[in-house]
């Protein structure tokens, strides 16, 4: 199905149809491997002009395309008057069904950019944000083989910084293969992979001795003391993200880890994810700003953020062969954010 289906309530129109993204390379992590990702593309529009939206799901959020146009169908705009109401309306979709952030993200996203293109203003710009102070986005490589992954890095020359997938038990071979071509800084995600806080220490002193600057969720989420031990112990950074999900978790994971990593999938949309960083800051927290495998519309959503962060990891658009939006673009291994309003993006 690649029409849009529209559905109208008064002033507004929310449209949406599904899409699959295809990887260029087969996509692997500690946990599972894929070459594509579901999608459900929005619009939400109001007295003729549209904003665009996007819901990602892959497989771990436990969401489907069917469960977002589920969760689509329940909404019902015909109480709402004006797009001004943000607040009130998102607080409306979030309580239309428990769960299902990605399908909240979607309609979020969507008000953002319509909303900053009725102000005609980019968003990061109604924030208040300097796009300078946006950090160099990493780039992922994944699980792979050790002719792969030198692949891989190769390609991803013009970045400043590489996000390293491990978990598994070829962790150093990965690392060292991708020394063996780069001396450049790496962040490395574990995907929960590790389960020993020992060994998850000895691995960290490993790592930091090969210029990796942080691990994201080392552990299995539900091992928060030993997350908490590591964190304590560790001579670099530990960051929480399966562990990190919408706004009312962070307060729990101060001390368990050094910072979190937002994603808009996870916490339902730009709104939560910056009263998440706000909050992370609050308590003297590192911030990063990842993504899930995303066209251009939702990596530009999650970029007006990025002036907020530490670490920004907004690749997910450039993992894909079949972007349907330019929008933030990368120039050598740096986040440049268009001056379009709303979110910045243009349908290709």
């Amino acid at each position: 199905m690649n029409n849009w289906v529209t559905r109208s309530f008064g002033k507004f129109k929310l449209s949406y149809r599904p899409y699959t993204l295809e990887m260029r390379h087969v996509f692997t992590v500690a946990s599972f491997s894929r070459t594509t990702t579901p999608v459900i593309l929005t619009k939400l529009e109001f007295e003729g002009i549209t904003g665009y939206g996007e819901a990602s799901m892959p497989p771990y959020l436990g969401e489907s395309q069917e469960s977002v146009i589920n969760f689509l169908n329940l909404i019902d705009l015909s109480n709402f008057n004006s797009p001004f109401e943000t607040a009130d309306l998102l607080h409306y979709i979030d309580g239309l069904a428990d769960k299902n952030t990605a399908a909240k993200a979607a309609v979020d996203i969507a008000l953002h950019d319509l909303l900053g293109k009725i102000m005609q203003q980019p968003f990061y710009k109604i924030w208040g944000l300097n796009p300078k102070g946006i950090p160099p986005t990493s780039f992922t490589i994944g699980i792979d083989s050790e002719e792969m992954i030198r692949k891989k890095v190769k390609e991803a020359n013009e970045f400043k910084i590489l996000k390293v997938k491990l978990g598994l038990d070829t962790d150093k071979m990965i690392i060292e293969t991708i020394r063996s071509e780069t001396d450049v800084p790496l962040c490395a995600d574990i995907n929960q992979g590790w389960k020993n806080k020992e060994q998850a220490l000895e691995m960290a002193h490993w790592l930091a001795e090969k210029n990796v600057v942080f691990l994201e969720q080392p552990m299995p989420k539900e091992q928060v003391d030993d997350n908490a031990w590591l964190t304590a112990h560790s001579p670099i950074p530990t960051i929480a993200d399966e562990a990190c999900q919408r706004l009312k978790d962070v307060p729990a994971l101060r001390g368990v880890y050094t910072g979190i990593n937002i994603k808009l999938m996870k916490c339902t949309g730009m709104r939560e994810a910056k009263q998440m960083a706000e909050l992370a800051r609050s308590l003297d927290m590192k911030v990063m700003l990842g993504c899930m495998t995303e066209t251009s519309c939702a990596i530009s959503a999650a970029a007006q953020l990025a002036p907020l962060v530490d670490w920004a990891d907004l690749d997910g658009a450039l993992l894909i062969g079949n972007d349907i939006y330019t929008g933030m673009t990368v120039k050598n291994g740096e986040c440049v954010l268009s001056e379009k309003a709303g979110i910045g993006i243009q349908e290709l």
